[in-house]
């Protein structure tokens, strides 16, 4: 998870309260000192962790529990609630054909993030054209290339062309009025006047909706002078934060661009062009602290390219009518919804701090063996697993590359699924729940 250690921190206090005979001033001492420690490593700004913890401090004190809620609760809201405040306010992002223009220095992630911008349009149902504005450095126009076709939107560059207000201006004229049009523009090693002179060109040709910042959250604190400094310089509407999967300066960098009057609107996770979050403090800080992000997940299953699919074996899981082709569909859904580990933690209680990362990594090498196989059966198999017989099972192995025992370990752990789920088929109260949930649709009667 992002800030892994940040939020593993932050549980540990929370789970300290939630220990605690009581909260006495003792604890609160303690709770104090660790929320501060946990910033601090996190890389947060010395005075904006110490008076985040005395913020706390003193409202546990001077407070009082609105009725009902008990001491703990109470306080585990306060550090919520201060935690949030830090990282800045949610800032609608609207999904619609609109231009983008992508600002920022060298080596700060610019050009891989507007293929991810691209992507993250495309699976809102949007189509997107890429321009290279880049006019200093040939291989960003060639990365860009190579990202669009990926991405599988609309590209446009001019490598005769020195001036990337015109690059623009034609990139314009090019593409059709319902597209969303992404500009990657030049970076430099700092903010001087002909990178701002540039972007001011660049922004009067495009005519951008947004103008939005990148930058890599290894900078820590010193994000939030870049931040700053652009956005006086050009007049940011947002920013987005890269490479904070793997940063230890991460809460630096969140915290200090909260304050610099940039809001964060995405974050970069990872190197996949799916990588890329819509940032929200509030599901954010929920994260953080293990009480998880179904909103994020029930996000992401909307995305599905085959939602119909993955919702007709799931209920015919649940009415005991579950094939290997079903199986075979789940593991695409869950495939397409990002890294298993990140599913994880959007789950209340399914934090990184409760569940062994190796294991974790254990189980996607193994979904992704499971559907290796799946993909060497014949129709016949896949709709009836009875057939499946030592021959077809020696048959599967060879073709997917697999041991025999991985392929009878696919059957078994089929079957096991497929048991279970029609045991809990069969309750008759919990059939008319998923019936209501289903809109008041009739499940199928079990095997």
């Amino acid at each position: 998870m992002v800030l892994d250690s940040l939020g593993k921190s932050l549980r540990g206090v929370l789970q300290r309260i939630a220990r605690g005979s009581t909260v006495d001033e003792a604890l609160l001492s303690e709770v104090v000192r660790d929320i501060q420690r946990a910033l601090l490593q996190a890389d947060v700004n010395v005075q904006l962790a110490i008076d985040l913890t005395q913020r706390v401090k003193r409202r546990a004190t001077e407070e009082k529990p609105p009725a009902g809620a008990s001491v703990r609760d109470f306080l585990i809201r306060i550090i919520y609630e201060e935690v949030r405040g830090i990282l800045g306010k949610d800032r609608p992002f609207d999904l619609r054909p609109r231009k983008i223009l992508l600002a920022g220095l060298f080596g700060q992630g610019k050009t891989t993030t507007a293929g991810k911008l691209a992507r993250y349009f495309q699976k809102k149902g949007i189509r997107v054209g890429l321009v290279a504005a880049d006019v200093h450095r040939p291989a960003a126009v060639d990365q860009l290339e190579q990202l669009a076709t990926k991405v599988g939107c609309d590209f446009y560059a001019n490598r005769a062309e020195r001036r990337a207000e015109k690059i623009v201006t034609e990139a314009l004229e090019k593409f059709p009025p319902h597209l969303a049009v992404i500009v990657d523009t030049a970076g430099r090693s700092g903010i001087d006047a002909e990178l701002v002179e540039e972007l001011k060109r660049v922004r009067t040709a495009l005519q951008p909706d947004e103008v939005l910042l990148v930058l890599d959250a290894a900078m820590g604190q010193a994000a939030g002078r870049s931040a700053e400094a652009f956005h006086k310089a050009v007049g940011l509407t947002g920013v987005i934060l890269t490479k904070l999967d793997g940063s230890a300066k991460g809460g630096g960098a969140l915290s200090a661009v909260a304050v610099s009057g940039a809001p964060i609107l995405f974050i970069g996770t990872g190197e996949h062009l799916d990588e890329l979050e819509r940032f929200e403090p509030t599901r954010f800080v929920s994260r953080l602290l293990g009480m998880g992000d179904i909103q994020t997940l029930l996000e992401r299953f909307e995305e599905l390219s085959d939602k119909e699919a993955a919702e007709n074996a799931a209920k015919r899981l649940m009415t005991g009518h579950f094939t290997l082709r079903d199986m075979r569909t789940q593991l695409d859904s869950i495939g397409q919804m990002g890294p298993f580990s990140k599913l994880l933690s959007l789950f209340p209680t399914m934090s990184g701090s409760k569940i062994d990362s190796a294991a974790v990594d254990a189980t996607q090498t193994r979904l992704r063996r499971f559907r290796t196989i799946l993909d060497s059966m014949t129709p016949e198999e896949l709709d009836d697993p009875q057939v499946i017989k030592t021959d077809r099972i020696h048959r599967i192995a060879r073709g997917s590359g697999q041991r025999p025992q991985e392929v009878r370990a696919l059957l078994k752990q089929f079957e096991t699924t497929r048991r279970a789920a029609h045991g809990l088929a069969s309750n008759r109260r919990l059939r008319r729940q998923l019936e209501r949930q289903l809109g008041g649709q009739e499940l199928p009667p079990t095997d």
